[in-house]
């Protein structure tokens, strides 16, 4: 059994290897299944390609800006049977891969999610994100922290929407499980950065992850410039 891990990555010297190291710790766990790292330099200026290829990674390279078509470049070069998307700035368990591992011995599951915990150090957006983590549960929705599933499953569904610049990744999850089984990691928990929920007004963060906002918005690059112009790293 082979993985393909895919990692989209913009600017993120800094976060990435933390973000790789962890990842290989995750392999090391799960030794009898080969596990390839692809780092998606998504039009970055900083050493983002270096980096990657200091920790081991393969690197391809993806011009426009946008995540969808970063993660559908890296599922177009990968060879593993099962593809894992992981965000640049996020840490995954020893355990990931394995517990991956045991979900897919279900011939029937193909593919899912991992619960991840978004923090803050203001008390007011840990317990907003709090909230929607609950909503999120309820809904049956994942984020695209970490999302995984079969490569025949991936060619099925379309992969990730590249026309969506917010939400591509609740948008794959809804489409795959019309297709087939998902399986919700619950747990195991990555943990995604909380740079944006440190810096931004407050105001900010309600409006751009609210999901209504989201859905009315999607299509509209110039909305997200948080993510895509104005980064923050």
């Amino acid at each position: 059994m082979s993985f393909s891990v895919i990692v989209p990555a913009c600017n993120e010297q800094a976060y990435l290897p933390a973000t790789l190291a962890a990842i290989d710790a995750a392999r090391s766990g799960a030794s009898d299944h080969a596990v390839e790292v692809i780092v998606v330099d998504n039009d970055s200026t900083d050493a983002t390609a270096s980096v990657a290829v200091g920790h081991g990674a393969r690197v391809v390279h993806q011009p426009l800006r946008n995540v969808g078509r970063a993660r559908n470049t890296g599922a177009a070069v990968a060879t593993g049977e099962w593809l894992v998307f992981i965000d640049a700035d996020t840490l995954v368990p020893p355990e990931l891969f394995r517990r991956i591992a045991e979900r897919f011995a279900d011939p029937q599951c193909i593919g899912g999610a991992v619960d991840a915990l978004h923090g803050s150090n203001r008390l007011v957006i840990r317990l907003y994100l709090r909230f929607w983590r609950f909503v999120g549960t309820v809904a049956g929705m994942a984020q695209g922290a970490t999302q995984f599933c079969r490569r025949d499953a991936f060619e099925k569904t379309g992969g990730y929407d590249e026309s969506l610049w917010m939400g591509e990744d609740v948008d794959f999850f809804r489409r795959l499980r019309k297709t087939g089984r998902v399986a919700f990691l619950r747990d195991v928990q990555v943990v995604p950065s909380s740079r944006r929920f440190d810096t931004w007004p407050v105001w900010k963060i309600l409006v751009q992850t609210n999901p209504l906002f989201i859905l009315l918005f999607r299509r509209r690059r110039k909305t997200w410039a948080g993510w895509y112009d104005r980064l923050v790293r």
